[in-house]
């Protein structure tokens, strides 16, 4: 697949779900359309299921419904996206991903692979052509670039992993030493090569069916109008990216991640877990239950705001946005996709709340210990 390449690809993504494409996408594309020369972007799908091919069948682009409220106003726009313009499969196009970083065009890196794809596979090969897990999947990219042509590249996980740069980078040179890659490229790897921690929020759905867009629009999906990409400001180094408002460039992460993590997606993962069984299907039926509402409400100002709010700023009126964001009614938020990696993501957004919450107040918060032990097939 190639359209529209008037503008050299510049970013290589890999991952091809909805949030990439609704989030760092679009923010490419409102640059370009704000009149900034931003490079294209190249996707890659390791996962089966057929993304790739609808973004090769779609040339033209796909949509993106920007819906819900923003300081105190009704947003419901349609931003077109036309910033990717090549759509490979791992499986199938594994050399011609690796071909299109050696030639140094591509300058930056990105990926969304849940907290379930920071691992090694212990039975990748460097042989492979893919190997399983993203970690190996850098690796080879990364040697094809350092081979090619040396010029380093800037990396940008998306997943909501605190410090989510460092720890991939870890695991990467955790497989360059697995698989005795030269030291050399080790170095440039860990030195040479741009690592950034970042968080992003925003919360993306699929597209409603009942839109006059879906029929032919089959990549349409729906973000909220809040969005935030805070990335920390690497010392020393220059960075090649984008402007775009969403886009913070801040000095220290951890309060942003605790804040998001611990609380938008701590709800959003205890939802899961206490309503999905109940027969609720999507967030806001959750929010239109009172009943169900005053159980969120409890779960997140009693247990979950007093671990945070004693050392960071703003914890209750971020509590209140969180409210109001879930109660977005243009959107339809799938509890089953949520519930998506739900174990790991309860070691991440919930375990560390509970643990806190007993060392501070010397007592079980009931409700954190409700769906802390509810198991999933």
């Amino acid at each position: 697949m190639t359209h529209n390449v008037d503008l050299e690809i510049e970013f290589l993504q890999l991952g091809t779900g909805r949030f990439l494409r609704a989030f760092v996408d679009r923010f490419a594309q409102e640059s370009r359309d704000a009149g900034a020369s931003v490079g294209s972007i190249a996707v890659v799908q390791s996962t089966d299921g057929s993304r790739a091919n609808l973004i090769a069948a779609q040339p033209n682009g796909f949509h993106v419904l920007v819906r819900g409220f923003q300081h105190g106003e009704v947003i419901d726009r349609v931003q077109k996206v036309q910033t990717i313009v090549a759509s490979y499969q791992a499986k199938s196009d594994w050399a011609k991903v690796l071909r299109l970083v050696a030639n140094g065009k591509v300058r930056t890196i990105l990926s969304n692979a849940t907290e379930a794809g920071y691992k090694l596979e212990p039975e990748d090969r460097f042989s492979d052509a893919p190997p399983q897990s993203l970690p190996a999947k850098l690796t080879q990219i990364l040697l094809a670039r350092y081979e090619s042509s040396k010029k380093p590249l800037q990396l940008l996980p998306c997943e909501l992993i605190e410090r989510n740069a460092d720890k991939l980078k870890s695991l990467v040179l955790e497989q360059i030493a697995l698989w005795k890659l030269p030291e050399a490229f080790q170095n440039w790897v860990s030195q040479d090569c741009l690592w950034m921690c970042n968080l992003v929020d925003c919360i993306v759905t699929d597209g409603p069916a009942d839109h006059p867009l879906a029929q032919e629009d089959k990549l349409l999906a729906c973000a909220e109008p809040y969005a935030l990409w805070a990335i920390e400001k690497p010392k020393g180094r220059d960075v090649q990216l984008f402007a775009h408002p969403a886009i913070q460039w801040v000095d220290d992460l951890s309060p942003y991640y605790l804040r998001k993590v611990r609380m938008l997606n701590g709800v959003h993962s205890a939802m899961v877990a206490k309503f999905l069984p109940a027969g609720f299907q999507t967030v806001q039926q959750v929010m239109k239950d009172p009943v169900a509402v005053r159980w969120v409400r409890d779960l997140l100002f009693e247990e979950i705001v007093p671990t945070l709010a004693y050392r960071l700023e703003g914890v209750a009126q971020f509590a209140d946005d969180v409210l109001d964001r879930f109660r977005n009614p243009f959107q339809n938020h799938k509890l089953s996709d949520i519930k998506l990696n739900h174990h790991d993501k309860v070691k991440v957004r919930l375990q560390p709340t509970y643990e806190e919450y007993q060392k501070l107040f010397g007592r079980i918060p009931e409700r954190l210990h409700e769906v802390l032990n509810v198991r999933f097939e």
